[in-house]
Formats: C-alpha cells, structure tokens, sequence
C-alpha cells in the first residue's frame, strides 16, 4: 500500500505544475478573452437596446406628426367646406337678388303693357263708338231703298 501511496505522492507533484499552468491559463483566459469578449458583448446589447429605444422614439415622433398632420388635414378639408358653403350662400344670395330683379323688371313690363294694352283698348272703343254713328248711317242707307231715306 506504501507504493501505492507513493505512486500517488509522485502523480501528484508531477501534476504541480499541470495545475499551475491549468491556473495559469485560466487567469489569462479571464483577462484576455473573456473580459474583452463580456465587455463588448455589454457595449454590443447596449448599443442594441438604445438602437431598440431611438428606433421606438422615432416612431412614437412619426406617429405623433402624422395625427398632427391628419389634425391639420381636418382642419384644412373643415375650412376648405366652410369657405365653399358660405361661396354657396352668397351666389345663392345672389341669383335669388338676381332673380328678385328679373322678377320685378318682368311685373313692370308687364303692368307697362297692360296700361297700354288697356289705353289701346279705350282708343279703339273710342274709334268705334265715334264710327258707330257713320257706320250705322251707311247701314240704313244700303238697307233702305232710295226713296226712303236711302242712296239706292
């Protein structure tokens, strides 16, 4: 068993320097590749998540400009309907004044054409009354003969 003990012992101090160089290694792994790979991996996710955060502002600023921009468009197609209604209203206005004036003209060219329609008339019952005497006196002579009073 003694000899076993010092196979043992013997393994052991010939594995010393395996393990000091296994350490060894192992520091220099932590400072030369490690370190530097967590470090640029930390630099990398926080490079990443302020991309990840620029990249959600800059759409919470588009989504805010474009309901600024469908506000503003309301508001322009809301004028532009305002402006073309009360343009309605007033050549409204003005084809019904329009019309008021035609309308009126008309009543007075019609009230100027009965007047003389009517001062025609009076004329005419005038011509025919002062006719009627003659013409009744014409009437008698060609109905009645000679000798009574007539021309034939």
């Amino acid at each position: 068993m003694q000899a076993i003990v010092q196979q043992l012992a013997s393994m052991f101090v010939g594995a010393i320097p395996t393990m000091i160089l296994f350490v060894v290694l192992v520091v220099a792994y932590q400072i030369l590749v490690q370190g530097p790979l967590t470090a640029t991996l930390k630099r990398r996710r926080d490079l990443t998540e302020g991309a990840m955060e620029a990249a959600q502002k800059a759409l919470a600023d588009a989504e805010e400009r474009t309901a600024e921009y469908a506000t503003k468009l309301r508001q322009a197609r809301a004028e532009v309907f305002k402006i073309r209604e009360q343009r309605l209203r007033q050549w409204n206005a003005e084809r019904d004044a329009a019309l008021d004036l035609a309308r009126k003209a008309a009543g007075q060219k019609l009230l100027q054409a009965k007047s003389e329609i009517e001062a025609e008339t009076a004329a005419a019952k005038q011509a025919i009354q002062a006719s009627a005497g003659d013409l009744a006196g014409q009437v008698v002579l060609a109905v009645l003969p000679v000798g009574a009073g007539g021309s034939r």
